[in-house]
């Protein structure tokens, strides 16, 4: 088993950026990733005492499947994000400053179909030691190329792995042998990830990466051809360390 690919999200509901490694810090989030979320109205989301609260509450691509035809770029060393549409960029601005967010509010506002929007707009960033992920348990997903193989088999057409939007993309187990690693530890380069429990799917999956199409129905696929709605795993980094695309994966 190896790493074949790498993804960041820096911000909740907005494109991936693929990496060549990443440097895991022990009991951390992925680096940069769900570093911000747009809340969708009012969430009751407080900085001072961050409390995991439901992704129903932000823009997301279950309820906001526009958003996967947007391309986004974050440059963590500025702060600026850079968000393009139709493969021109539509604004870019440092989500540091005040003005620089109201710029991304105020495009992602109108991009939005507006029965989609409950209140107004606002980009939160997760304080120290705390990420806008879906799960409570999310530090780190990782998906088995040979299980979306499977589920492209069923579906009938290609699906893409970006749709389980993870961290680490593993290629060389069999299909559907992480539901077996829950409980275990897994050493991937440096790190060491102690596996916590499967990802159950949503209805996120049925967007397409980069037009925003909803054009199936992934979730009825699982539940009809495999009898679960799982794809992919949550772990916790038991031993930070950096990872890279091409090194071994070792069951311990």
């Amino acid at each position: 088993m190896r790493l074949a690919q790498l993804y960041r999200y820096p911000v909740k509901g907005l494109s991936p950026e693929p990496l060549r490694a990443a440097d895991l810090q022990t009991d951390g989030y992925f680096p940069c990733d769900r570093l911000f979320a747009l809340e969708n109205g009012p969430s009751g989301f407080d900085p001072a005492a961050p409390e995991h609260q439901p992704k129903i509450k932000f823009l997301m691509l279950m309820k906001n499947g526009a958003l996967a035809g947007l391309a986004t770029r974050y440059d963590e060393d500025s702060g600026t994000l850079a968000i393009s549409e139709g493969g021109r960029e539509a604004v870019r601005a440092n989500l540091g400053t005040s003005e620089g967010r109201a710029a991304i509010e105020a495009f992602l506002s109108a991009y939005v179909d507006d029965a989609q929007i409950r209140g107004p707009v606002k980009l939160l960033e997760a304080p120290a030691g705390f990420r806008f992920t879906d799960s409570k348990s999310g530090f780190v997903s990782l998906i088995n190329l040979a299980s979306v193989a499977e589920i492209e088999k069923a579906q009938g057409t290609r699906v893409d792995p970006l749709r389980f939007r993870g961290n680490l993309y593993i290629e060389g187990a069999d299909a559907w042998a992480e539901a077996a690693w829950p409980g275990r530890t897994l050493k991937i380069g440096d790190a060491t990830l102690s596996v916590l429990k499967m990802t159950d799917r949503c209805a996120a999956t049925g967007v397409e990466p980069g037009t925003g199409r909803r054009d199936m129905d992934v979730v009825q696929t699982l539940r009809k051809n495999f009898g679960h709605v799982d794809c992919g795993v949550y772990a916790r980094v038991e031993k930070g360390g950096r990872v890279a695309v091409g090194d071994a994966l070792t069951l311990l």
